[in-house]
């Protein structure tokens, strides 16, 4: 399921929207401002954000602008105003499509269809989760914009449980994914990877025991909704 944050200042504007994507099997996130929307993020992955420009105290632009100092997640910009100067200020500001009042439901469905696909495919390789930020281009892993030291293979186990939430990996299963040719590596590997990526995220203070779970008999889980 893909989650999407509404960012408007009028609740009702907030209910519409949820109201019309939540059937398509979208999760909506609400937030009533900028600053919300932000701190929001740090805590939870959303896949896309619908953010209206005419908000106060922080506008749209200022959020998105600030979006795009933590985050890549996929930006449409909602508004009434349609002028183009404005539409070219969003977009350099990191908005990734721009949307006017008042719109179709479906063409808004339309491009949100869109700009996800487009972004899935993208070379990008960033992962968000509560805090921590997982970059596969620079192989680092951060908790709330802090590095965490990991060796390159705690970082691919890390990764591998953040791309695939609630699935069981048994060590076999891990050792061929991460290792490769393991004929020489024994199940003690995984087990001491595990338990030292668990004391790293553990330091960093991120609450890795409501997510990282040992299946007794079996191997692992990344638990996404603790």
């Amino acid at each position: 399921m893909k989650t999407i944050l509404l960012v408007d200042d009028e609740t009702l504007m907030l209910d519409l929207l949820s109201l019309y994507l939540s059937p398509y099997g979208y999760k909506c996130l609400k937030s009533k401002s900028g600053m919300e929307a932000l701190q929001l993020l740090c805590i939870e992955k959303a896949d896309l954000v619908i953010l209206d420009v005419m908000m106060p105290e922080m506008d749209g632009w200022t959020t998105c602008k600030k979006i795009r100092e933590v985050s890549d997640v996929p930006i449409i910009m909602l508004t009434a105003r349609s002028e183009t100067v404005d539409v070219i200020k969003g977009l350099k500001y990191g908005a990734d499509d721009y949307v006017t009042k008042p719109f179709h439901e479906p063409e808004l469905l339309a491009r949100i269809e869109a700009l996800l696909r487009r972004t899935s495919t993208s070379k990008d390789q960033k992962l968000f989760f509560k805090g921590l930020e997982w970059d596969e281009d620079s192989v680092e892993l951060k908790y709330e914009y802090q590095i965490i030291p990991i060796t390159p293979k705690e970082f691919a186990l890390i990764g591998l449980f953040l791309k695939n939430p609630h699935r069981v990996y048994s060590r076999d299963h891990l050792l061929s994914l991460i290792w490769g040719d393991h004929s020489h590596i024994d199940d003690r590997t995984i087990d001491s990877h595990i338990r030292n990526l668990r004391e790293k995220l553990r330091s960093a203070g991120f609450p890795v025991d409501n997510h990282l779970f040992t299946v007794w008999g079996v191997g692992y889980k990344w638990i996404s909704d603790n």
